[in-house]
């Protein structure tokens, strides 16, 4: 892993001594100490010298394993796989060169190969639990790679050069500029860093325009950046102090990665002030400071680490004015692996890479929930496309939002690492439908359309002159949010008429339901409403009373809940609520009836909770036989067309009792009928709770 080697948490190398090779007998020897100092790059020619004098065939071996190591260590897996394949061939003894061949293919995204050769590490060394995680790695990556993640992962193009480019940070809280580390042409120092054969790193910036392009980055000037390596920045949210590794060349003596601070000065950066904690004979790097500016998070091999090197963290003492003694993360987040690299986010979630996690190869990236006072747990692998079968580190995010930046030497990059940007794109749902006339079907414009949420959410639309409604983004706007359960509901209004030109309609009762929750992709949601129109009087079912009685029987208490329901999703209507009767008994008699029989109806709705107010109660008995709106078929089978008024004459005329008593029955149960018709469409409750004024948000404010 190149970066391992670099800034992140290997060996800073100053120079110990400059080997020329051609002067130099033992290349074998010489190359043992340019590998043990760090020195990868130089190492890898010296081996291959070496391999040319060497005799005995296990010493060939050895060289052969020694070259894939060095290739592995810089991080170029296609040359590490194929010398550690020349070692297994030359039959090196050490099952290592097995577990790092598999890991090379890994890397290369070569998953089926990989899953062969660790089965095959396992055979030879069986109780190394690695073969069997590296199995299930492979099994897992090639499935989150045919399942992707939403997160969208795409190369900074304008930024990244043909050197290697990593590990970036916001500059300020506008989040439109970014420090970085690069190798570059252009930075303060020019000699090659002889672990990877590169320039020595420097912290490079870039700002960002109004139109959203990144400028061409330049170096940050001395005393921040010098001719040794500095890189990893991690920025303050007030911008004003600013952590990086820094590896620095003293006397002539070996020195380690080591964390540094600049405070700013005006517009500039203050002399560079290695932090208190810090020991020379270990490793530190990779700084990450928490948005509160308290605590330090870093990776080191500082004694108590688990693995090769591990994450930590340091308080700020604000009493002694410096950081406190680190902190390991524990066994929760650290492994016998490489952790390094952490971010700490707003809402504290931990995020940190690791080879020590199941993952799709090399360093991949996972992030950790926050467990009370400095602890994390639950760590997940962020998967794919965030993740890759490269390294993948170094992610930051830009506030509390689901975008930023990643490194990564995947496929595709441009220099030996990159600076890649992501984006969570939010998930999309969309509602249509059309609102048409139920007797007609006619489209209905003008009807309002209510979107009531679970999380207290509610917006409106209208249908467009084709009946159609539609909710969806508006530019900043989420009418339809994840995770929650919506109702929608239809609000006619009095200004909306029929195709006719009439009254108008009545709300549905029906209260559609829908639901975001659980939906892990974009979903496009449809619900059609059909509005009965108001006519010249409505009917509903049966009120049913004893013969001769008002008194409600419960089936008719039922019918009622009907009438209750319409008034209820009508809340601005004032109706007649009449009834009446067949011409059987005196005028009087069924007058009276018809009378108390209205009222006993309003009582109930009353008791049910509707205002008085809304409604008048009507008697009309044996005066108003019923106008047929539509054809009626008899129990004979004749047929009584549209508009006929059941009138007391033209019953005993056509249909007498000694005739056809089915019949005769029928057409008297037409006439004995309870309905209601709509007075006005304008009532206001006096009791209803007034509506208070929306207070501002601090997200209005902005």
């Amino acid at each position: 892993m190149r970066i391992i080697t670099k800034l992140a948490v290997g060996l800073a190398v100053t120079l110990l001594f400059s080997i020329n090779a051609n002067a130099q007998k033992n290349y074998s020897e010489d190359a043992r100490k340019a590998f043990e100092s760090g020195e990868y790059f130089n190492s890898i020619e010296l081996y291959k010298k070496a391999y040319t004098k060497a005799k005995k065939k296990d010493e060939k071996a050895k060289i052969i394993f020694q070259t894939a190591e060095c290739y592995r260590k810089i991080g170029d897996n296609k040359q590490a796989e194929a010398w550690y394949t020349k070692a297994i061939k030359a039959n090196y003894s050490d099952p290592k060169a097995q577990l790092y061949l598999a890991n090379a293919k890994k890397a290369q995204e070569k998953y089926n190969e990989a899953l062969i050769e660790y089965k095959n590490y396992t055979k030879v060394n069986p109780s190394d639990p690695k073969g069997e995680q590296g199995a299930k790695s492979c099994e897992l990556a090639q499935k989150w790679k045919d399942n992707p993640t939403r997160y969208k992962v795409e190369n900074m193009v304008l930024i990244n050069s043909k050197d290697p480019d990593f590990a970036s940070c916001y500059a300020d809280k506008k989040y439109n500029k970014l420090y970085f580390t690069s190798m570059r042409p252009g930075g303060t120092g020019s000699a090659e860093d002889p672990t990877i054969g590169e320039n020595y790193s420097d912290i490079f910036e870039t700002s960002m325009d109004k139109n959203l392009k990144w400028s061409t980055p330049t170096s940050l000037p001395a005393p921040l950046n010098s001719k040794e390596n500095e890189g990893n920045p991690s920025v303050t949210k007030k911008g004003d102090m600013i952590f990086f590794s820094k590896c620095i060349d003293e006397n002539k003596k070996v020195t380690f990665n080591q964390i540094y601070s600049c405070t700013k000065k005006g517009n500039s950066w203050g002399d560079p002030e290695k932090l208190t904690f810090c020991q020379d004979s270990f490793k530190y790097a990779a700084p990450c400071i928490s948005s509160d500016g308290t605590t330090l998070f870093f990776c080191s091999n500082i004694p108590g680490t688990l693995g090769g090197n591990d994450i930590w963290y340091s308080k700020y003492e604000k009493k002694d004015k410096k950081w406190g003694t680190p902190v390991n993360l524990g066994s929760n987040i650290n492994t016998a692996g490489e952790e390094v690299w952490p971010f700490i986010h707003e809402d504290g979630t931990l995020y940190f890479s690791s080879d020590g996690q199941l993952g799709m190869g090399g360093l991949d990236i996972f992030k950790a929930e926050k467990k009370g006072e400095d602890k994390w747990a639950n760590v997940t692998n962020m998967k794919y496309p965030v993740n890759s079968a490269a390294d993948d580190f170094g992610i930051i995010f830009e506030g509390k939002k689901e975008r930023g930046y990643l490194s990564s030497n995947r496929e595709g990059t441009k220099g030996a690492d990159d600076i890649w940007s992501f984006v969570l794109p939010p998930l999309i749902y969309t509602l249509d439908g059309v609102v048409t006339d139920c007797k007609f079907k006619e489209p209905i414009p003008g009807v309002t359309i209510k979107l009531v949420g679970s999380d207290g959410s509610s917006v409106e639309t209208k249908t467009d002159a084709t009946g159609h409604f539609h909710f969806a983004e508006n530019g900043q706007d989420r009418y339809i949010n994840t995770n929650t359960s919506y109702t929608i509901s239809t609000d006619v209004g009095k200004d909306v008429k029929t195709a006719e030109g009439k009254d108008g309609f009545f709300n549905s009762s029906e209260k559609a339901k829908e639901t975001t929750v659980g939906e892990d992709a974009g979903k496009a949601f449809t619900h059609n409403f059909c509005l009965k129109p108001i006519e010249r009087e409505v009917r509903f079912p049966d009120v049913l009373y004893d013969l001769g009685s008002y008194e409600l029987l419960p089936a008719s208490k039922d019918s009622l809940d009907f009438l209750y329901q319409t008034l209820v999703d009508n809340p601005t209507f004032v109706i007649e609520l009449s009834s009446h009767t067949d011409y059987r008994d005196t005028d009087p008699k069924n007058q009276l009836l018809s009378e108390n029989r209205a009222k006993s109806c309003i009582d109930y709705l009353i008791s049910k909770g509707i205002p008085a107010e809304r409604m008048v109660p009507k008697g009309y008995g044996e005066s108003r036989p019923v106008l047929l709106d539509t054809t009626k078929t008899l129990p004979s089978g004749k047929v009584i067309p549209k508009g006929t008024v059941l009138a007391e004459k033209w019953i005993d005329k056509n249909y007498p009792m000694n005739k056809n008593k089915d019949d005769y029955e029928f057409i008297m149960r037409l006439n004995r009928r309870t309905v209601f018709r709509v007075l006005s469409k304008d009532y206001v409750n006096p009791n209803a709770p007034k509506e208070e004024p929306k207070k501002k948000t601090d997200e209005d404010e902005e």
